[in-house]
Parts: C-alpha cells; structure tokens; sequence
C-alpha cells in the first residue's frame, strides 16, 4: 500500500507543480489564483496522502481522487467547450503534459482508494 499512497503523492506534487509553473510562466488573473490555489491543494492532499492510516487514508484518498479528477475535468471543458468563460488548446504551455499527468494521476489515485477501501473493516 506504501507504494500507491507514494505514487499517489507524487501525482498530486506533480499537478501542483504543473500549475505553479504555469504561473510563474504567465498564467496570471484569476486564472493564475486558481492554478496557486491548486497547488497548495496538491501539496496538502499530498501530504495528507502520506501522513494518514486507517480510515483517514480513505478519506484522504477520495478527496484527492476528486480534486485531481476535477482538475482533468476542468482541463477538457477549458479544451473543448470553454470553462468560465476560459477556453484553452493543446498547445497552450504544458497542456498536453498535464492532460498525460492528471490523467495517470486519476488512474493511480482510483487504485489507492480501492485498495484502501478494501483494508477497511465491514461492518
């Protein structure tokens, strides 16, 4: 389980360092006080990712299930149909490379919560 809850961090560090980099490199507006706000989320989901056990990991595990799933889903609507008003292409900086992150992101993320879930007692 050590291995997911790492893998699972360092896809949250990742997603956050993808949108600080894009803020230090332009993204500015609300925009770029969206793109900080989500890496200080990455970074305490990603901590939460490694510091918690037991019921909190689940917890844990699905929060940052749905904020990095939220953040792909964020990034295909700014692609395809706009998103407040944003509308975004591939080859805006790094969209591609954080469209391949987020998404593997999503994939791990899934199987950390799975097999957290698993590990909690029935009752």
């Amino acid at each position: 389980m050590m291995l997911w809850r790492l893998l699972s961090a360092l896809a949250l560090l990742a997603m956050g360092g993808l949108h600080l980099w894009l803020v230090f490199h332009g993204t500015g507006g609300i925009l770029g006080v969206l793109f900080v706000l989500n890496a200080i989320g990455g970074l305490a989901l990603a901590i939460a990712m490694l510091a918690t056990r037991g019921r909190l990991l689940l917890v844990s595990s699905v929060l940052s299930l749905l904020f990095l799933g939220g953040t792909l889903l964020a990034l295909v609507l700014a692609l395809t149909v706009g998103l407040f008003g944003i509308r975004s292409s591939l080859s805006y900086d790094l969209a591609t490379t954080t469209l391949v992150v987020e998404a593997i992101g999503v994939v791990v993320l899934l199987v950390t919560t799975v097999r957290a879930a698993r590990r909690q007692p029935v009752r």
